[in-house]
């Protein structure tokens, strides 16, 4: 354990607000994003999104991990969905300058990118449109996982996190209610947040066609790249490989891509619920695959 993870929270607090205030004070000297990791939640994209940090020429968001104690990289800055109220200097404030760009870039050896992971991004209604206004230039990365896996492994995370006290069924069976008139706020009022869309919609964030085809609508297909967690964990250096070629940038080995970040213990699905959802995501993932253009061999048949 080292000294700086001896400081008590409140002086972490401090270091925290004084990053994000110089952050803001030098936002004109912070470039946009090159890409947005825009989900999905439960999906795999912290395991994907660590796993590009290790190309040399990918460069973490600001401040980089080991600032702050017990900090890694932060991943995700959830601008586009929860916080855009608080302005672009703001969210500028999170992305590496043009100096420490500089500097990477010459220790790498090639120009250097950077972007951020939220998963939320996927599902909220203004996202896309938002991230077309801003950074309009911005590669969109995208990793889907067997909508019923990540629907089971989004509910498992609420109770683990004491969020959640209904049974899985019971959870979905209250979901509709529960998120009933949610989206048709968040478009009424940019300034909404809401707590059931982000966290109870345990199904909804699995009907992937519904929320891609909006980023479709704002940024066309040559700038979008789909993988799926089935593929990331089977052969992690290929699909970061993909992704990176995707992002403009050389193939490098990536020692340590296929840790897992965010695990959960393993459980297991009643069989009959499993069905039911199986026969529930079948059209969507019909429409997926028309949207893309490709199947989804690993995920589960009704």
């Amino acid at each position: 354990m080292g000294a700086r993870d001896l400081l008590p929270e409140p002086v972490i607090d401090m270091g925290r607000k004084a990053f994000r205030l110089y952050g803001m004070a030098t936002a004109h000297f912070r470039p946009d994003p090159d890409f947005l990791l825009i989900g999905a939640k439960r999906g795999g994209s912290t395991s994907f999104y660590y796993a590009l940090l290790e190309h040399p020429r990918i460069v973490p968001l600001f401040p980089a991990a080991g600032f702050l104690p017990k900090a890694n990289h932060t991943k995700g800055v959830h601008f586009f969905d929860s916080h855009y109220g608080r302005g672009m200097r703001w969210y500028r404030s999170h992305l590496p300058s043009r100096y420490s760009r500089a500097r990477a870039s010459r220790r790498a050896g090639g120009p250097v990118l950077t972007g951020e992971g939220s998963p939320y991004y996927l599902h909220h209604p203004l996202a896309a449109e938002r991230a077309a206004r801003h950074v309009p230039d911005a590669r969109i990365l995208l990793i889907l996982r067997d909508p019923i896996e990540r629907t089971f492994s989004h509910y498992r995370e609420r109770v683990r996190s004491g969020a959640e006290d209904l049974s899985f069924e019971d959870a979905l069976a209250a979901e509709k209610e529960r998120t009933a008139g949610e989206e048709e706020r968040l478009l009424a009022d940019p300034s909404a947040t809401s707590y059931a869309h982000e966290q109870q919609s345990y199904v909804a964030q699995s009907e992937y066609a519904r929320c891609l085809r909006r980023w479709l609508e704002h940024f066309p297909p040559s700038q979008v790249h789909v993988l799926t967690s089935e593929e990331f964990y089977r052969d992690p250096q290929r699909a970061c490989d993909e992704a990176v070629a995707f992002l403009g940038l050389p193939p490098a080995v990536l020692h340590s891509a296929s840790r897992v970040w965010n695990p959960a213990p393993r459980a297991d699905l009643d069989e009959d619920v499993r069905r039911r959802l199986a026969e529930h995501f079948a059209p969507h993932n019909a429409d997926l695959e028309r949207l893309l253009g490709r199947g989804f061999p690993d995920w589960t048949k009704p």
